[in-house]
């Protein structure tokens, strides 16, 4: 069910925005979009964004600095909108302020989301919640500064235009936004393409240590934390090296895996093509979309890719299982 923001604001004075932990561009991109839109075209509602730290390539974006990393402070506010979330859980620490919001309302396009909020706004087929964001705001008040964020969300959710999720919609509302006058190849190069060296170089590791299974349907990488340690880097450094698996000829379904704590590990699954990897990951208390979601397991590392492979493996073709 489509909304109209001008509905949800009324009556509102206080509003909060947040999405889930670990934000990415689709995440924080519609976060800022919405808040800026709220704050030009609605200036008797007070908006609030709550996420966690972002990446400093996502720093340009105005209204970036304006972002609260804490949720100590006890508040209660009219209104709380979850972008990107595909759960409560998923909000981390400011889920305290969803539960003590006067009213809820949730965004999202994560096919596993239950719709938690009173108010949901889900649909899978969409590309990002930014192109849900778009089809909520007044096309012809989208200033360059809410462009931006928008842009930079449905670049970053469909791999630049190249995951199955876009759709002809996409494509025009990109151009629609790049119509705003934005730095488009700018904005693509300091926030998608371009990587530290240890980024390259924890990458390379992973690509070096890799294996292919069913056949080479399957490949597999996965880092311990010494590795981690090793090169200094954090887990949001590890973004993209399963999508950048995936791109290997021959295979359908590429899982990354990184040790977060002790015998705990991040898995993070793509897909090309017919392997539906949100149902492997809601096995496994996950979720996410049919070609890229992810989850968290118990176990030795071994044991983690023994139980991720046999669930895939019931989506093989016989001749490969």
């Amino acid at each position: 069910m489509k909304i109209k923001l001008s509905e949800i604001l009324q009556d509102t004075k206080t509003v909060a925005i947040s999405g889930h932990i670990r934000p990415d561009g689709d995440c924080v991109g519609s976060c800022i979009g919405l808040y800026l839109y709220i704050q030009q075209e609605f200036p008797d509602v007070q908006p609030t964004v709550y996420l966690e730290e972002i990446r400093d390539s996502f720093k340009f974006l105005e209204g970036s600095d304006r972002i609260i990393h804490s949720c100590e402070e006890e508040k209660v506010y009219d209104l709380f909108i979850a972008l990107d979330a595909g759960d409560k859980q998923r909000l981390g620490a400011s889920a305290k302020y969803f539960d003590t919001a006067k009213r809820t309302v949730c965004i999202d396009h994560h096919i596993s989301n239950p719709g938690y909020a009173q108010t949901n706004y889900i649909e899978a087929e969409a590309s990002s919640t930014c192109e849900l964001i778009y089809d909520i705001l007044d096309e012809d008040k989208i200033g360059k500064n809410i462009a931006e964020a928008l842009y930079m969300g449905i670049a970053h959710d469909t791999g630049v235009f190249q995951y199955t999720c876009t759709s002809s919609k996409t494509m025009r509302i990109a151009g629609k936004l790049m119509d705003k006058g934005i730095a488009f190849t700018d904005i693509l190069d300091k926030t998608y393409f371009e990587k530290t060296y240890l980024q390259h170089q924890i990458t390379g590791r992973a690509l070096l240590e890799s294996m292919r299974l069913m056949d080479g349907r399957c490949i597999i990488s996965g880092l311990r934390q010494r590795d981690i340690d090793f090169y200094g880097v954090t887990p949001t450094d590890l973004d993209g090296i399963s999508a950048l698996l995936r791109n290997t000829e021959g295979v359908e379904v590429a899982i990354f895996l990184y040790e977060a704590n002790t015998q705990e590990y991040k898995v993070s699954m793509r897909s090309k093509s017919y392997i539906d990897v949100q149902k492997v990951a809601q096995f496994f208390g996950g979720g996410g979309h049919v070609r890229a979601a992810g989850c968290t397991m118990q176990g030795s590392m071994h044991d983690v890719v023994n139980n991720l492979t046999r669930e895939i493996a019931k989506q093989m073709p016989e001749e490969i299982q």
